[in-house]
């Protein structure tokens, strides 16, 4: 598995796969092709399909800038993965001088074509949880001390202290906004006023609407293209942030402690990443919604003083809770059903840690096979729930309002 630092990314939302992933593609051919006159850029499959709501097309020319930038979109996608693009350096003669085809496998990386090494190094030798439970059980360590044993403790820590900044952050702005959501839907932010609904309610019952709160404003931010961290990708960042930031400002969790916590969230993603996939264009919304969860479980599970096999069980019950959730973005924004999904997945992730603490940690699916279940389970959904908004609630939504306009 590669660094953490490769899993947490700071960047500017809706999308780590269609906005991320495409900058930093746009930043390295600008690097290569520093004499171009003008780029051409195709956007295949899902980042065609949903690029313009994902933002994709402003995301590659703000790379490229200032060179113009025309952008082709393609709805058929390539043959690796849903999310392909090419990339072509112009002369002054609208001439071809230079191309490169590049994947934006989710989360922000790229991988040029199947089977292709990723650029990043690996830093781990463990490359299952059962791996990681082995290790826990063999050393008598918790887990995210895997962490600081297979990268470079003082980098990896002063990291993730960074991270859990930039999340606190994320929160803030999104609880101190309102009004309306760019796009079409003309969505009203909501964060801010569930937090104050939920500041008058008991502890026992406020729960449910301030980690909803905490996981909207991540999400509303991310929705109107602000800055967030993946965890694991843009679409579900306010998931793992609200786990914590409850933990923090509510239970009292020291910074130390979410740091931790943090490390193993951050392992949990890392091996659905190797093992399955984190792109909601590949596996449908399982791979993103789904496994913050499971991250978001896992963190909340240690933070509880879970044992390593209670930590696996909450991210596995998470995940397994999740199989066969689509994506099907309303007119392509990262906005109906994704916001709602957030505060939703962040209560269950509460609700999965404190269910595996009333266990002894062992049950009989284990989350290795949960993760080989949700990659099966999501190259066999059709491509229609695949980010491309050609199915499911993106089309009741057309359908809804051809109804209304009938009925006047």
């Amino acid at each position: 598995m590669q660094s953490l630092r490769y899993l947490y990314r700071y960047g500017m939302g809706p999308s780590s796969s269609h906005t991320i992933g495409p900058r930093n593609a746009a930043d390295i051919f600008k690097l290569r092709t520093p004499d171009a006159a003008a780029y051409r850029v195709t956007l295949y499959g899902s980042l065609s399909l949903t690029g313009k709501g994902h933002l994709t097309d402003q995301a590659v020319m703000q790379g490229l800038s200032p060179a113009p930038c025309e952008i082709i979109w393609h709805n058929e996608p390539l043959s690796f993965h849903p999310n392909g693009m090419k990339f072509e350096a112009l002369d002054s003669a609208g001439q071809c001088s230079q191309e490169w085809t590049t994947f934006s496998i989710g989360g922000g990386e790229l991988r040029e074509q199947e089977g292709s090494e990723s650029e990043h190094p690996q830093m781990y030798t463990q490359s299952s949880m059962q791996d990681v439970l082995q290790w826990a059980i063999d050393s008598g360590r918790p887990l995210w001390q895997l962490v600081e044993d297979s990268e470079e403790p003082d980098f990896i820590n002063t990291y993730l202290a960074d991270i859990w900044e930039k999340m606190k952050i994320s929160i803030d702005r999104g609880l101190n906004k309102d009004g309306v959501l760019h796009g079409g839907l003309h969505l009203p932010r909501k964060a801010r006023d569930v937090m104050v609904k939920a500041r008058r309610l008991k502890e026992s019952e406020a729960r449910t609407g301030l980690l909803s709160g905490y996981a909207l404003a991540v999400a509303e931010e991310n929705a109107d293209g602000g800055y967030v961290v993946t965890a694991p990708t843009c679409g579900s960042s306010g998931i793992v942030p609200s786990v914590l930031y409850y933990s923090s400002y509510e239970k009292r969790h020291s910074d130390r402690s979410i740091i931790n916590a943090l490390a193993t969230a951050g392992l949990i993603g890392n091996l659905v990443k190797e093992n399955g996939s984190i792109s909601g264009a590949e596996v449908g919304c399982q791979g993103e919604v789904g496994v913050a969860c499971a991250m978001a479980a896992g963190a909340a599970a240690q933070l509880m003083g879970g044992s390593s096999h209670q930590i696996e069980y909450a991210a596995e019950m998470a995940l397994e809770h999740h199989l066969g959730l689509t994506c099907d973005p309303v007119l392509g924004l990262v906005q109906v059903p994704c916001i709602e999904r957030n505060a939703f997945a962040a209560v269950r992730a509460m609700a999965c840690a404190e269910y595996a603490l009333l266990t002894d940690g062992r049950h009989l699916i284990s989350f290795d096979k949960v993760v080989e279940t949700m990659r099966k389970t999501g190259h066999d959904i059709l491509s229609l729930y695949r980010e491309t908004s050609l199915g499911g609630l993106a089309t009741a939504f057309f359908e809804n309002n051809n109804n209304n306009k009938e009925s006047v």
